[in-house]
């Protein structure tokens, strides 16, 4: 595996939200910056990524090249980097999982809840988001009136909804000690698909929650608008 050689003030501002590369210099000039345990002063010295040890101001910074980071999502919160009108699911990141260039591969509607990957690592998202990718989603769905036998081959031949969109065959599974309430299996997002496809049925989406994506669920114990760090091996579930 190839080396990552960067300069030392790229490197401290890649791994602190909170220091731009101008602040990476100012520190380096008042020998507030060490290399494996030596002061350095250039701030445009090369280091060996994930080799060398930096020290800022007395705390060693460990390297990641990627961060994941596994958020369920409450509603109210639009899946963006910036909105202007809405809160975006990048403010429920906690500073020290924070950094430059975060963003969520992928996207879940305004008012629907769970699982959403957050990553700066533009390689994975792309294979993620593919649409040659086929990823399935699962969806835990609450309705305004019961379920009905019928909807299973509905799902399964790939139902044309309102606009004139036809879906891809999809998967239903019924939960036994609740009517209204179901799971469902997608493998394309469309804009509301889910709300779309029930009014098709003449049903109505009350409650909708991702709650897997591919093969990485979303954590049991994870509350609403809290976040968890992934290894990239579990992110690599997904795929």
């Amino acid at each position: 595996m190839k080396a990552d050689m960067m300069r030392i003030d790229k490197y401290i501002s890649s791994q602190i939200s909170s220091v731009s590369r101008k602040d990476a210099k100012a520190l380096c000039k008042k020998g507030e910056v060490l290399v494996n345990g030596s002061i350095v002063k250039n701030s445009d010295e090369k280091i060996i990524a994930g080799e060398d040890i930096v020290t800022v101001c007395g705390e060693d910074i460990s390297y990641k090249k990627h961060i994941y980071i596994m958020l369920n999502k409450p509603r109210g919160y639009v899946c963006s980097t910036k909105d202007g009108k809405s809160p975006t699911v990048l403010e429920l990141v906690s500073p020290e999982l924070f950094r430059k260039g975060l963003f969520p591969a992928g996207r879940l509607d305004k008012d629907t809840e769970g699982l959403v990957l957050l990553t700066d690592d533009g390689e994975i998202s792309h294979k993620i988001l593919s649409p040659k990718s086929h990823i399935e989603k699962k969806y835990y769905v609450e309705l305004k009136y019961p379920t009905q036998e019928h909807y299973v081959a509905e799902f399964e031949k790939g139902m044309q909804i309102d606009g004139g969109d036809v879906c891809l065959p999809a998967r239903i599974e019924f939960i036994p000690e609740n009517k209204n309430a179901c799971y469902v299996y997608l493998k394309e997002g469309m804009y509301h698909q889910v709300k779309r496809m029930f009014k098709k049925l003449s049903n109505k989406v009350v409650f909708l929650k991702r709650v897997q994506i591919g093969g990485l669920k979303l954590d049991e114990n994870l509350g609403t608008g809290e976040c968890l760090e992934l290894l990239h091996k579990d992110v690599e579930k997904i795929l």
